[in-house]
């Protein structure tokens, strides 16, 4: 693992730092806020963000107005990219909703891209353990939240791994990316044309074939403009009702898909899963 920079923040420690994945076969770089309370060699819990199509960990890292909530609440977040990124990693450099920055936190099943586009794997499990090395986090206490593309990855993480995650909440997350006009195209190059191997990548569905979870945090701008055609949360609200899962879902007024909005309702998501973890 390669430092590239550390700096103070609100008594704690904002990294970025770049590893050589074996899922990815790429550099991957993140960032990990360290909270002060961590100093004195306390573990703490550790808080995963997702970020959304075409942003890099820097995104959030730079925007996103976390580190006072996580230093308030002892909290770790760590913030993955979206993607594997290279001159020889598959990509449509004209193609926002595939690709670089845009990998959907699956594994790909179809060539060429199985070889390089492993995000599910890589944020399940790879960068897990290295996190757990070299970082005083407590592995026992962990959740997950993200935004957009990332949101979908944090709900479908969160279904998955049930015993792993305490929490899990999501900012205008990709419900049904099945159905969604962002992901479509992608879940087609990266999985097959056989909408069965969705399955698995798709929260709504997920639910739909009895994986729970303990409840879910949900802010949504009603001013999105991607609102009824690329997020539906309505879907997820249908899916959780029928399911029994708790689901807080927050129709924010005013309020779009960007950071702007995001910020706007971060320390309520940290405080939220800093009671849960």
């Amino acid at each position: 693992m390669e430092t590239i920079s550390t700096n103070t923040s609100h008594g704690g420690v904002q990294g970025v730092y770049r590893q050589d994945s074996r899922e990815t076969k790429t550099p991957m770089t993140f960032s990990v806020f360290v909270p002060p309370q961590a100093a004195a060699g306390q573990k703490v819990p550790v808080l995963w963000y997702l970020s959304g199509l075409t942003c890099t960990h820097a995104n959030v890292t730079e925007k996103g107005e976390f580190r006072a909530a996580a230093a308030q609440h002892g909290v770790m977040v760590v913030c993955p990219d979206t993607s594997p990124r290279g001159e020889d990693v598959p990509d449509e450099k004209d193609n926002w909703q595939f690709g670089s920055g845009a990998a959907f936190y699956l594994d790909a099943t179809q060539a060429p891209y199985d070889r390089n586009y492993r995000m599910y794997s890589y944020i399940a499990e790879e960068l897990p353990r290295l996190i757990a090395e070299h970082f005083p986090a407590d592995m026992s206490r962990q959740g997950i939240f993200g935004h957009s593309m990332g949101g979908h990855g944090a709900l479908t993480l969160a279904l998955k791994h049930p015993d792993r995650f305490k929490s899990c909440s999501a900012f205008a997350p990709i419900v049904q990316p099945s159905t969604s006009d962002w992901s479509i195209p992608a879940l087609t190059k990266f999985l097959g044309p056989d909408e069965s191997a969705w399955r698995d990548y798709d929260a709504t569905l997920l639910i739909a074939d009895g994986k729970r979870f303990k409840e879910f945090l949900v802010d949504q701008g009603a001013a999105d403009s991607f609102l009824q055609k690329g997020l539906k949360p309505w879907l997820l609200e249908e899916a959780c009702k029928k399911a029994g899962i708790p689901l807080t879902l927050n129709m924010r007024e005013g309020y779009d898909h960007s950071y702007y909005f995001i910020s706007t309702f971060m320390a309520d998501h940290i405080a939220w899963h800093s009671a849960r973890l």
